[in-house]
């Protein structure tokens, strides 16, 4: 048990380097690979799609068997595809190594969310946004370590660096037991025993919820938004004239800001608490706010302005995901089973996989066509889908 919270912070360390590792090695890796900006897209979209089905089974292993397993599988799939990137030399390997990427990722990020509120303890929107928090610095190392290494050691040698930081959250979680540890941080349902009993297949009920479709609709429509800004800040910079040094620095701006926006978000909330309600309006806020900033990276006319929209871009995205997480979390185990969490987050991110394969290849074809900054404009799209499911999230969970 005493390893339990180490094993958190390195498997969330470990997933949000996941999740900044193509932004930060995309230039060259493009170059190695001579890669268009339609192929980039299909690299960050392969992430994505195959998310569909992975997190879906994932989200069964996590209900069904010891979750200790799950957590060392995910590790060991993110060594993997770290020394398979290492050594691609073809279009064909670094998509494989994205899919196993995108594997092991899934594992751990399924376990690590039902887990959440156990770990870090306090509401569900505080523990989302105290534990991604982690999530967010691994985030921003990532880029900072990437550019260090690859200056002083080269390509591989760095990706080989990341595989061992990697291989530290399976190591770690071979020394919890993750069954008592588990059991200690269940909450029981408001639904009777014979409920939770009809409930036991699961997907079914979960497919039947509606608060399940919103929040897993608005993760479709946020999550290509975060994987654009982390995929093509640094590209979307230099054609504003911005030197590689000068944007690497920025799209680690990026990752601070949304860091230390879900510190402040987690800690707000364990101070103040939030009204009846408060976690829609909140999702509400950062939606609008979300489309606003995409609204300004579309439209600036130089290079401050659109410096400025990537590092506002991380303050408002931050505490976005933990909070739909959060509602979503708090509704399963307080209303349906905690024993489905590992299902609900898996249908989560399943259906949520769809809007981050498919956004990021539109904007990757339109920005072939285009620019990065005119291809933009779909993730401007994606902003106003998500205030729309936002507000009748609201309407449904909190009105």
């Amino acid at each position: 048990m005493n390893l339990a919270i180490p094993t958190w912070i390195a498997g969330l360390l470990a997933c949000g380097m996941g999740v900044a590792l193509l932004g930060s090695v995309m230039v060259v890796l493009a170059q190695r690979l001579k890669m268009d900006e339609a192929r980039v897209g299909g690299l960050v979209s392969m992430f994505g799609f195959a998310m569909i089905p992975v997190m879906l089974a994932m989200g069964f292993l996590t209900d069904l068997i010891d979750k200790q397993i799950v957590v060392v599988i995910g590790s060991f799939l993110m060594v993997v595809s770290l020394l398979v990137l290492s050594r691609a030399t073809k279009y064909w390997s670094a998509l494989l190594a994205v899919l196993l990427l995108s594997a092991g990722w899934s594992a751990l990020v399924n376990v690590l969310n039902v887990l959440m509120q156990a770990a870090f303890g306090g509401t569900e929107v505080y523990a989302m946004n105290l534990g991604n928090f982690f999530f967010g610095l691994g985030a921003f190392l990532t880029p900072l370590v990437i550019a260090f290494l690859l200056k002083r050691a080269g390509f591989v040698p760095a990706l080989l660096v990341l595989a061992a930081l990697a291989l530290t959250s399976g190591v770690l979680a071979l020394g919890v037991d993750f069954e008592a540890f588990a059991a200690a941080g269940v909450q029981k349902p408001a639904a009777e025993p014979a409920a939770v009993e009809i409930a036991a297949p699961g997907v079914g009920l979960l497919l039947g919820d509606s608060i399940m479709w919103l929040t897993a609709l608005a993760l479709l429509f946020y999550a290509p938004m975060e994987a654009t800004m982390a995929a093509w800040a640094t590209t979307y910079l230099g054609d504003k004239g911005m030197s590689e040094g000068r944007a690497a620095t920025l799209l680690s701006g990026f990752w601070l800001a949304f860091m230390c926006s879900r510190l402040a978000t987690a800690l707000l909330v364990w101070k103040f608490g939030l009204p009846a309600g408060g976690e829609t309006v909140l999702i509400i806020v950062l939606s609008v706010l979300c489309l606003l900033v995409w609204a300004g990276a579309v439209f600036s006319p130089g290079r401050a302005m659109a410096g400025a929209m990537v590092v506002l871009a991380g303050l408002v995205f931050g505490p976005t995901f933990p909070t739909i997480i959060g509602v979503l979390m708090g509704h399963v185990k307080t209303n349906i089973s905690p024993d489905l969490g590992g299902r609900a987050v898996g249908l989560f991110f399943m259906i949520g996989g769809i809007g981050w394969s498919v956004i990021p290849i539109l904007i990757g074809a339109y920005a072939r066509k285009t620019s990065v900054q005119r291809g933009f404009l779909i993730a401007v799209a994606a902003g106003v889908g998500l205030t729309a499911v936002a507000v009748g999230l609201h309407l449904v969970a909190g009105g």
